[in-house]
């Protein structure tokens, strides 16, 4: 009988490290995935940002400066509408952003989860893959974020705080005068790592 429970407990065990290697087996080609996924759709967003950029004459000025509530312009990729992306230069990261949220998106890129960058209140979320937001705990104050939308227009942003938020303080996510928020779930999603941003001024545009 106790060779029995014996072979029982060691068959267990092999199934716990054997699903628990298909786990992490997963979770690798997954971030793979993820950030394969979101390069092929950062170069295509940038080239159709670039070709499709209009050089306005200076007495000329854009749409979001005449109407800041403009809404976002977007371009369609793959099915999926895109306002823009993102460059954290420290990071080594280009990130198309996704026009809106929903956790099916989130592991195709970057989305926007409230607000608008013509407003200084956008927030954008994405999941903790390394090529995602991952390495958000990373930042430092100081240093520079840049979003780019689909018209070409370049707004800089300047890190300057970083806090861990739980996932029921929806409303401490939104509030604040910070001009951009990033944030992502740390590993067991039990909180959210959160980078807030002030817009450089004399850069954007």
């Amino acid at each position: 009988m106790e060779n029995k429970k014996g072979a029982f407990c060691m068959a267990a065990g092999f199934l716990l490290v054997l699903a628990a290697l298909l786990l992490t087996g997963y979770n690798v080609w997954d971030e793979g995935r993820a950030g394969d996924a979101a390069d092929a759709t950062f170069q295509a967003l940038k080239f159709q940002t670039e070709e499709g950029r209009e050089e306005l004459p200076e007495y000329i000025l854009p749409d979001y400066l005449v109407d800041p509530r403009f809404e976002m312009p977007t371009v369609e990729i793959d099915g999926y509408d895109y306002i823009g992306y993102l460059d954290i230069p420290s990071l080594e990261l280009s990130l198309p952003v996704m026009s809106e949220w929903s956790y099916p998106q989130l592991k195709i890129a970057p989305c926007r989860y409230a607000g608008s960058v013509y407003l200084d209140d956008m927030i954008l979320a994405a999941h903790n893959y390394d090529r995602h937001f991952g390495r958000l705990k990373n930042l430092e104050g100081g240093e520079l974020v840049r979003f780019t939308d689909v018209d070409g227009n370049v707004f800089d942003f300047s890190v300057t705080e970083l806090e861990l938020l739980w996932p029921e303080q929806t409303e401490e996510m939104l509030s604040g005068e910070w001009d951009l928020t990033l944030f992502t779930c740390t590993l067991g999603g039990r909180q959210r790592v959160t980078v807030r941003c002030d817009r450089i001024e004399d850069m954007a545009g």
